[in-house]
């Protein structure tokens, strides 16, 4: 039989401690690989830490109410097999404290259409000469272009 070190993972969000909420387990427990060991609570969120492999737990480090800095020493468990001491890799986060999806944007209302000027028939636009010869060779007609400059200029 060897032993497994397991250390409290990083818990994401820049933390670097965790308070222990409630053991799941016990000395002596015979734990399943991804069986529930116990909750750490962060400022931010409350995270149930399971085992990364099966066997008996040996030692808990803390107790209920303790703060445990990430990366020190959480279970040692005993597990079949020949090495004599298999330290425990960091987890990767469970699926409940995953980063949150992004949200998608609100839909975008679509920009207002300039509301056509309002000219009488006989008055002209106002605009240069040049404005009105690349007006003429885009084929732009003019009485339909908002004028934006003073006194309502194209």
């Amino acid at each position: 039989m060897a032993r497994y070190v397991f250390k409290l993972p990083d818990i994401g969000e820049g933390m670097a401690e965790a308070e222990i909420g409630e053991w799941h387990v016990a000395v002596g427990s015979i734990v399943a690989e991804d069986q529930p060991l116990v909750d750490m609570m962060t400022d931010k969120a409350t995270v149930e830490i399971t085992s990364p492999v099966g066997g008996t737990i040996l030692t808990l480090h803390g107790a209920k109410g303790d703060k445990l800095a990430i990366g020190s020493e959480l279970v040692v468990l005993e597990v079949a097999g020949t090495e004599p001491e298999a330290a425990g890799a960091p987890t990767p986060l469970p699926a409940a404290v995953a980063p949150p999806e992004p949200r998608p944007a609100p839909p975008r209302a679509a920009p207002e259409a300039p509301a056509l000027p309002t000219r009488p028939a006989d008055e002209a636009p106002q605009a240069s000469p040049a404005v009105r010869r690349r007006a003429r060779e885009m084929g732009v007609e003019l009485q339909f272009v908002a004028g934006s400059g003073p006194g309502g200029r194209i």
